[in-house]
């Protein structure tokens, strides 16, 4: 039988801890024991860290433990994240044996919240260098949903997301450029947050995009990975990105009578044409427990003739050329697994300054462009990813859309994360239920810079009259092993 601690909220955890039911020690042991068997089979770990997690317990005492929310709760970081000594891989063979002599500032700051770390948890080479055609470009390979080990967690926060949808850690830290903290919470079935841009320090994750990284957390509920959020906002003199001193933190979250009061943007293409087949009857029932709110609904759709995609892609190849520039021109470089992702590194070396130059001034028109959106309504609600997770092995141009701008569409917002993204804007992602193959489907929260507070209290609502958050894949116990073995890396 699956131990009940393994798919318990932060507010469950703490109570069993305060009531003396388990120890931090417990909570640690539960989750490398998981991590070491589900975890590697799932392909979502790069490497346990028992060296790590267990000081860090010997450290908490029990004042500690009893005043912080996050003491004694073991987590895991994406493996773009430095952790001192920890083999710190990005994903790529050419650092396949690299550490770390000094922890990023999001390691530092749950360390001071006595959350113990455990693993770091897998992720697409160089977080995905801008463009990559398949899920196995990872020194781990593919990581598998664990809601159907023959799909994708989806990349390039994949472990992350994959470790809390299984159960083996309650939350763990993944990184967005472009939708990589939103697809796989889409595809695992789990919450999280794509924080505004400066909200979280970046110093010591992998540089992708200068102008574009964001790292947050995923959890089981929206108010789960509000408190991790809380844990590790805040300005940082390492990360001149991050808000300077003056600006407060986030506010609290607002309650039930504010939330009655917003506006709702959306676009009904999004759920009706956009959406697949085997997902439509999954976000019609969202929508429907949404209205329930009792919130005012608006249409606000992006304008079409916006190039977003080639817009972000501009940007993030001239950007991640740059972040990766020695790699390139090394011998290390034909390393790396993905053809198309070499050949997108490359190709960003070509970018004239002057292209690069035009599309920030045209993310100008994106910034504008929401800020109109913003005068009409509070929130956007739309679909977080049209379909559930495609096949592990399959390449991911096989499943691209018909475009924003297709002139034969609606107004819709299937632009939305290269568009927010380019905007520097939050996101809440939660599940919304299950397409007609068994796989998670999720909606996404948009909304103005600086207003998670809103967004993830709209989460916490939704999932307070639905229960997708509680449901659980089908996973055996630690007793044997939970799927066919496959060969190690050492």
């Amino acid at each position: 039988m699956t131990n009940p601690l393994r798919f318990a909220t932060i507010p469950e955890l703490r109570s069993r801890l305060d009531r003396g039911e388990t120890t931090p020690g417990e909570l640690v042991r539960l989750a490398i024991d998981g991590l070491e068997t589900i975890g590697r089979d799932l392909n979502a770990v790069a490497a346990t860290l028992p060296n790590r997690a267990h000081p860090d317990v010997a450290r908490l005492n029990r004042r500690t433990v009893r005043s912080l929310a996050l003491a004694g709760i073991p987590w895991g970081a994406k493996d773009l994240i430095s952790v001192k000594g920890a083999p710190t891989t990005w994903g790529a063979p050419p650092y396949r044996d690299r550490t770390f002599d000094t922890d990023a500032t999001i390691v530092t700051r749950l360390e001071s919240a006595g959350a113990p770390l455990v693993a770091k948890l897998s992720t697409i080479e160089l977080a995905g260098g801008w463009g990559y055609r398949y899920p196995n470009a990872s020194l781990q390979g593919a990581t598998r949903t664990p809601w159907n080990v023959n799909h994708w967690a989806g990349g390039s926060s994949s472990g992350s997301a994959a470790a809390v949808a299984a159960g083996l850690v309650p939350f763990a830290i993944g990184s967005e450029t472009s939708g990589s903290i939103v697809t796989p919470a889409a595809f695992c079935g789990v919450s999280a947050i794509r924080p505004t841009v400066g909200l979280v320090s970046r110093h010591g994750v992998m540089p992708l995009s200068w102008t574009l990284d964001k790292a947050g957390p995923f959890a089981r509920t929206a108010r789960d990975a509000w408190t991790v959020l809380r844990a590790i906002e805040g300005y940082d003199p390492a990360d001149d990105s991050t808000r300077g001193r003056r600006h407060r933190r986030l506010a609290e979250l607002p309650g039930t009578d504010h939330l009655s009061s917003l506006r709702i943007g959306f676009a009904q293409a999004d759920f009706d044409e956009y959406a697949s087949p085997p997902a439509r009857e999954a976000f019609a029932t969202a929508l429907r427990d949404l209205h329930r709110l009792g919130a005012s609904w608006v249409h606000a759709s992006l304008p079409t003739e916006i190039p977003y995609g080639a817009i972000i892609s501009t940007i993030g190849a001239s950007e991640a050329a740059s972040a990766h520039g020695d790699l390139i021109e090394s011998d290390q470089f034909q390393l790396l697994v993905d053809a198309k992702q070499k050949a997108s590194l490359l190709a960003g070396r070509e970018i004239p300054a002057h292209v690069y130059i035009d599309a920030q001034r045209a993310r100008r028109h994106v910034i504008r462009a929401f800020k109109t959106m913003f005068a009409s309504c509070d929130v956007i609600v739309t679909v977080a990813r049209a379909d559930g997770a495609p096949p592990h092995d399959a390449p991911l141009d096989m499943f691209s859309s018909a475009s924003a701008t297709d002139p034969h569409v609606q107004p819709n917002n299937r632009a939305i994360v290269p568009a927010s993204n380019l905007a520097g804007l939050p996101a809440v992602v939660v599940p919304c239920g299950f397409t007609t193959r068994g796989l998670p489907v999720a909606i996404q929260f948009v909304g103005p810079a600086w207003s998670e507070p809103t967004l993830v209290a709209l989460g916490e609502w939704f999932q307070s009259v639905t229960d997708w958050h509680t449901r659980r894949p089908p996973q055996p116990s630690f007793d044997g092993p939970p799927y066919p073995r496959r060969p190690r890396s050492q």
